[in-house]
């Protein structure tokens, strides 16, 4: 009878233990990695194309991805420096053209995640993002 006992105890034990298991994993975010997502709003409205030329309206909806969740406090406490950087960039486009295509935006989105990881680098935030997306992008001519 105390050699049943013991067996239904052990198995019992082992139930447990394998069910506990996944639950603890999940306590783990920095294992699996994390993706944060940080809307920039408003969203940017400026002119772009060459001076002196038809007036050219380009409106983005910009949101920063990051990789930890230490980043978003460093993105908050300088946005005004990052949107500051974003507007710049819009502002100096002159290739109306370019912008209308796929590879013109995927430029664009690389110099905008190049020019906030420089400013957070000057900044001294230890922290960088790890991509910038467009969730709008309209050009009106």
């Amino acid at each position: 009878m105390t050699y049943q006992r013991n067996t239904v105890l052990v198995l019992l034990f082992a139930i447990c233990s394998m069910m506990a298991g996944p639950a603890l994993a999940e306590d783990e975010p920095e294992a699996r990695g994390i993706t944060d997502y940080i809307a920039m709003e408003p969203a940017f409205v400026t002119h772009v194309g060459e001076p002196g030329s038809k007036v050219v309206y380009l409106k983005a909806a910009v949101t920063l991805r990051a990789a930890r969740e230490s980043t978003r406090p460093a993105l908050e406490a300088h946005m005004p420096r990052l949107r500051h950087e974003l507007v710049m960039l819009f502002g100096e486009q002159t290739d109306v053209d370019q912008l209308t295509t796929q590879q013109g935006q995927q430029a664009l989105r690389e110099e905008a995640s190049a020019r906030i990881n420089a400013a957070l680098e000057e900044q001294q935030t230890d922290e960088s993002i790890a991509g910038v997306l467009f969730t709008e992008f309209v050009v009106q001519r």
